[in-house]
C-alpha cells in the first residue's frame, strides 16, 4: 500500500456557514474541524481567518489565534497559512502577514505576486530567511509562465519548488474534470515541482485520485467543494475526507501515519 499526504482546506476565503453550516471561520470552530479532520486521514490544514464580519482576513493576529487553538486541538497536524488575496488585498499586505507571522508554511498566488515583483520578491526573501515553505498555487498556463519568468529573474528562490495545481475554479463557476492535470504535469516537467492538486467541484475526489495515482500530494475540502460526486451534501469536512480515504484505501493507498512524536512538518 502506497502512502499519501492529504491536507484540509476547510474554509476558503468566500464561503461561509450561510452557504454550508459546515464551513468553519471562527479559531474555535477550526480547531474542532482540524482534530476531526486528523482523525480521519489529513495530516495537514490550509488555514485561512476571518475578521470580525466574517470576511476575508490575513490578520496576524487572527492567524496566531487559530494557529494556537488548531495546534491545542491537533497538535500533529501541520499548519499552511494562505496569502490569498481575494481581491481584497495588495501584494503589500501579503508581504506585512508572511514578515510578521513567518510561518512554517504559506500558499503564494504566482498571478497575485506579478502584480508587484519587487514586493514579491521581498516576500519570498523573507519566507527564504524564516524557512517557510512556500507552496506556489498555479492556476494554469499563464501562472505556469510566470514562475518560470520569476526563477530566471532570482524574485522566486529556485529552491522553492513545491506547488499546488488548481482545477476548475470557483468564479466564474468551472467544475474540474481529472483530464486536466496531465496538461499541466506536462507544461512544468522541466521545472522538477514537488506538486500537488485541489479541484473544485463535485469530481474533487475523482481528480484527487487521478492526482494521487501520478504521484502527487493532496488538498481535499470544503474550500473547493462540499458536494459527493451524486451531488449529495457532505455534512461537513471530515465526512469529505473520510470519503476520500475510503475511496483512495479502495485503490491501494494510505493516508501518511504521523508518528506521536510531533512530525509537524508542512504537508506541500
Amino acid at each position: 500500500m502506497a502512502e499519501f499526504d492529504l491536507m484540509v482546506a476547510p474554509n476558503g476565503a468566500r464561503r461561509s456557514p450561510a452557504d454550508h453550516a459546515g464551513v468553519p471561520i471562527t479559531a474555535e470552530h477550526l480547531a474542532e474541524t482540524a482534530a476531526r479532520c486528523f482523525a480521519a486521514g489529513a495530516q495537514a490544514i490550509h488555514l485561512h481567518v476571518r475578521d470580525g464580519e466574517g470576511r476575508h482576513s490575513l490578520d496576524a493576529g487572527r492567524y496566531r489565534e487559530a494557529m494556537a487553538a488548531v495546534g491545542e486541538a491537533a497538535p500533529d497536524m501541520a499548519i499552511q497559512i494562505t496569502t490569498e488575496s481575494a481581491g481584497i488585498f495588495g501584494v503589500g499586505d501579503q508581504l506585512a502577514c508572511l514578515e510578521a507571522l513567518r510561518p512554517a508554511a504559506a500558499s503564494v498566488s504566482v498571478r497575485e505576486m506579478a502584480r508587484d515583483w519587487t514586493l514579491a520578491a521581498r516576500a519570498y526573501a523573507i519566507c527564504a530567511e524564516a524557512g517557510t515553505e512556500v507552496q506556489h498555487i498555479l492556476y494554469g498556463s499563464e501562472c505556469i509562465a510566470q514562475l518560470r519568468q520569476a526563477y530566471g529573474r532570482g524574485d522566486i528562490p529556485m529552491q522553492m519548488r513545491s506547488a499546488i495545481f488548481v482545477l476548475g475554479q470557483y468564479a466564474p463557476p468551472r467544475l474540474a474534470e481529472p483530464g486536466e492535470l496531465r496538461p499541466l504535469l506536462d507544461q512544468t516537467a522541466d521545472l522538477d515541482l514537488d506538486w500537488g492538486l485541489c479541484a473544485f467541484g463535485r469530481q474533487e475526489h475523482a481528480c484527487l485520485l487521478a492526482g494521487l495515482e501520478a504521484g502527487g500530494r493532496l488538498r481535499i475540502g470544503f474550500e473547493n467543494n462540499t458536494q459527493a460526486a451524486d451531488g449529495s451534501e457532505y455534512p461537513d469536512n471530515a465526512a469529505s475526507v473520510a470519503g476520500f480515504v475510503a475511496l483512495a484505501r479502495a485503490a491501494g493507498h494510505s493516508p501518511r501515519v504521523i508518528s506521536v512524536s510531533g512530525d509537524r512538518g508542512a504537508q506541500s
